[in-house]
C-alpha cells in the first residue's frame, strides 16, 4: 500500500526520482500513465493487470467505455527505475500533468500519483471533507 507525500523536482530531460519507499514496492519496472484531476497514475505490475482486467471487461460497444478505456492505455507506458532511482516520463505524459520542474508524489493506497506541485495545491483542498463524506457515507463507506 502507498502513502505518504514526497516533494522532487524533475530535470530537463524528464527524469524524476522515485523515493525508496515507492520503490520497494514497485519493482525496477512499472507502469505510468494519464490519471484523473490532470496527475500521473503509477501502478506496480501487479495492480496493472489487475486494473487492465477491469477494463478488458468493459463493454466495448458503450462510446464511453471506449473512451475511458483509450484514456488510460493510449498514453500508458513501462517506465524503468535507473541506477539513481530515476524514471524518465516521456513527453507526452509531462505535458498531460504539466510537469515542469517541482513535482509531488502521493501515494494513495493501490497506486502513486505524481502531480505538478502548483497544480497539485489547488487540487489538495480539503474544506469540503464534510460534504465528501456524506458522498462517501452514500456509497457505503463508513468510518
Amino acid at each position: 500500500m502507498f502513502m505518504g507525500t514526497y516533494n522532487h523536482t524533475i530535470d530537463a530531460k524528464g527524469r524524476l526520482i522515485i523515493p525508496s519507499k515507492y520503490r520497494d514496492v514497485l519493482g525496477d519496472t512499472f507502469v505510468v500513465t494519464q490519471g484523473l484531476d490532470g496527475c500521473l497514475f503509477v501502478y506496480d505490475n501487479r495492480e496493472w493487470q489487475i486494473f487492465e482486467e477491469k477494463l478488458r471487461n468493459l463493454p466495448i460497444n458503450s462510446p464511453d467505455v471506449r473512451k475511458f478505456v483509450r484514456f488510460f492505455l493510449a498514453g500508458a507506458c513501462e517506465a524503468e527505475v535507473d541506477k539513481q532511482g530515476r524514471i524518465l516520463i516521456p513527453a507526452n505524459l509531462r505535458d498531460f500533468a504539466a510537469l515542469e520542474k517541482d513535482v509531488v508524489l502521493i501515494g494513495v493506497g493501490g497506486r502513486v500519483e505524481i502531480w505538478d506541485k502548483s497544480r497539485y495545491e489547488g487540487a489538495a483542498t480539503y474544506d469540503d471533507m464534510d460534504e465528501v463524506t456524506a458522498h462517501m457515507t452514500e456509497l457505503g463507506f463508513i468510518i
